[in-house]
């Protein structure tokens, strides 16, 4: 008996020492660099085809808004990669963005997260880390 209480004891101390689980990033989360390109695709692709939204893009470079848009979904997501683009402020400034222009495009966002298979609670984690830049969006001049 005093064999079976002093491993037991033994157990529930080495068991006390054991690591937690690290807690997954947002960025892991989301199926990490291959899954934030593939919302970046679609988000693309929303804008293409959306009459409201494309005037707002049509002279910029896709490529640059891709990679500029990884990055900062990356980096807001708690991913390895580091935003190297302009403030938000300054990108979009003098665009005339109104607030039905930007709820517009946070719908495209979550329909291109939809369509890549984007659970909803991830994107609502996304989103939460994304609203506080609409300040910085919405009604911005230079």
């Amino acid at each position: 008996m005093k064999l079976i209480a002093t491993l037991l004891c033994s157990l529930l101390f080495l068991s006390a020492c054991a690591s937690p689980r690290p807690l997954q990033t947002l960025y892991v989360k989301l199926g990490g660099l291959g899954m934030i390109e593939n919302i970046a695709d679609a988000f693309i692709n929303q804008i293409g085809e959306n009459d409201q939204l494309y005037p707002f893009f049509e002279n910029s470079s896709v490529d640059r808004f891709k990679e500029k848009f990884v990055e900062h979904i990356c980096m807001i997501s708690n991913g390895p990669c580091e935003y190297t683009g302009d403030s938000m402020q300054d990108v979009h400034a003098n665009m005339g963005i109104n607030e039905a222009i930007f709820n517009h495009t946070v719908e495209a966002l979550i329909d291109a997260m939809s369509t890549v298979g984007v659970s909803h609670r991830l994107q609502n984690e996304l989103l939460k880390r994304l609203a506080p830049m609409r300040k910085d969006i919405i009604y911005v001049a230079r």
